[in-house]
């Protein structure tokens, strides 16, 4: 069986604006069949400091989202109350760890190898299109490693980079 990339988000926001701006969208992704919601957990800083970890139901009390974990669960998933990225939510605010798969590439993937083509790079553009230049270096590096770039076309994008 093909399986598309697997992809994950942690977001915050402020009380429980789960469920009446983010689950509907969610909704609408797993209807259109562009993704399989693979894991979604929740936590919230309460009162005191403590990162407790929340269930659906308390996020959307509605069940606008129907969520059923894939068998094999949480299998070497990260649990949500362990993410570092979480240690300055702030007191009130309420977090997501959303884990997906990106259903829609399937078929893309299946016709470019039936065409004999090849996947070369897959790369995640962060939402505010920023990077360090650190990262596009290594990023860069990678590219001429698997031989997407030659060493003129290396040495370009570095210039680039470091003049930018």
């Amino acid at each position: 069986m093909a399986v598309g990339p697997v992809e994950y988000l942690v977001v915050t926001f402020p009380g429980g604006r789960f469920a009446d701006v983010i689950a509907p969208v969610l909704v609408d992704a797993v209807a259109s069949e562009a993704a399989r919601i693979l894991d979604l957990a929740f936590a919230r800083r309460a009162s005191g400091g403590a990162l407790e970890r929340l269930e659906l139901r308390e996020m959307d009390p509605q069940g606008l989202l129907a969520f059923e974990p894939p068998e094999g669960g949480r299998d070497g998933l990260p649990q949500i109350t362990d993410l570092e990225v979480l240690e300055r939510l702030p007191e009130g605010d309420s977090a997501a760890l959303i884990v997906w798969e990106d259903l829609w590439s399937v078929p893309l993937t299946r016709a470019v190898q039936e065409a004999g083509g090849r996947l070369l790079a897959h790369e995640r553009v962060p939402a505010d299109g920023g990077d360090d230049v650190i990262t596009l270096l290594e990023r860069l590096a990678a590219l001429r490693q698997q031989g997407a770039l030659s060493e003129a076309e290396f040495a370009a994008q570095k210039t680039r980079i470091l003049a930018d």
